[in-house]
């Protein structure tokens, strides 16, 4: 186990003076602290949407064709993913423009840049914003890991598949039950453009179809499912509810740094708007409260890490990069042992 060392997570740190680039947007912008999600923005449009957009087009052709599409799969699934889908995460949880600006932008995120890397428009909103930080991974929520045993990967294939086939309507069921009618309707509205839109582009280029609209879909289906496993692996049986302790802080890892505090998982279940960078500091105002909880915080290693580690449950490995905050943990065994029990999967409602 690891004591609780210094952070090393990314902060806001003040600048004297801003570039003509950035002060071009700053007009537009509410918070001086999201100009690094304009840059990755600009990247965006100038590597990743022009190539989608040639991959249609008669200009590639054989060998030419597939060294392109390859590259490009590449960089927009495993170097741009991660970084946009949290970025937009952000998004979701903080108006990032002016008013007047905010839905404009923000619309064109969704419906044009969003499916790019797997989420169809409306679709992660609806679902984040409407139905998981409401129910906070609890009975309600379609994407819940309650109910699995969290170190089992045949227990996690059975949530993918689930939700792979029936998340969306679930989701849907739920905010329609909840007379969410504006969330509903923009799901089902996203939905089922985006259904419709790659049927009719299947038609125009079916390999280009595939590349940059199917399979960036179902992997980023995968991906989101997996990161919410790992997030919402250790949960307290007699207080599932308790965010302290349904959820895990993963922290001091360079993931933090490509994916804006992502690893804050708990923090940014007890303050959903927080911004990112002050989510370091709060952990730290909290630590004592961490401690009391029991809460899982690992240092070093992040979700891909403890996923791997629990399903093939090497409970050594997560004990080796457990933080001991404040002594909660007497000893090495004590720690596995808390972890074993909170991935048991906990029974349904009667």
């Amino acid at each position: 186990m690891k004591i609780l060392s210094a952070l090393t997570d990314p902060v806001y740190t003040t600048k004297a003076h801003f570039s003509r680039y950035e002060n071009f947007w700053l007009r537009f912008m509410n918070d001086k602290r999201d100009l690094p999600f304009m840059y990755l923005l600009t990247r965006i449009h100038i590597f990743i949407l022009p190539v989608a957009l040639l991959l249609f087009t008669p200009l590639l052709k054989g060998w030419a064709w597939w060294l392109v599409g390859l590259i490009y799969f590449y960089f927009s699934q495993f170097y741009f993913k991660g970084r946009f889908g949290l970025m937009f995460h952000c998004l979701c949880h903080r108006k990032m423009f002016k008013p007047g600006h905010q839905q404009k932008i923000h619309g064109y995120i969704s419906w044009i840049i969003c499916p790019l890397f797997g989420h169809t428009p409306e679709s992660y909103f609806s679902h984040h914003m409407g139905m998981h930080h409401v129910e906070n991974n609890n009975e309600e929520d379609s994407s819940s890991t309650m109910h699995y045993q969290r170190d089992s990967f045949k227990s996690f294939l059975s949530y993918f598949f689930n939700f792979l086939f029936l998340g969306v309507m679930q989701t849907f069921q739920y905010l329609y039950s909840r007379k969410r009618k504006k969330l509903y309707t923009r799901l089902t509205v996203g939905e089922w453009s985006y259904i419709i839109f790659c049927i009719v582009l299947c038609f125009v280029n079916l390999k280009a179809t595939l590349m940059v609209c199917v399979f960036p879909l179902l992997f980023a289906r995968f991906v989101m499912m997996l990161g919410n496993w790992a997030q919402h692996s250790f949960i307290d049986g007699s207080n599932p509810e308790n965010i302290y302790t349904n959820s895990i802080n993963c922290i001091n890892t360079p993931y933090n740094h490509t994916c804006w505090n992502d690893g804050y998982h708990i923090i940014h279940h007890l303050r959903p708007g927080m911004h990112y960078t002050d989510m370091p500091q709060e952990f730290l105002k909290r630590q004592d409260e961490f401690a009391r909880q029991k809460a899982i915080v690992f240092d070093g290693i992040h979700y891909l890490h403890v996923f791997y580690y629990l399903m093939t449950r090497q409970y050594n490995k997560l004990a080796s990069n457990l933080v001991n905050i404040n002594n909660t943990f007497e000893t090495r065994e004590q720690a596995i042992c808390l972890m074993r029990e909170r991935t048991q999967r906990i029974p349904g409602k009667s």
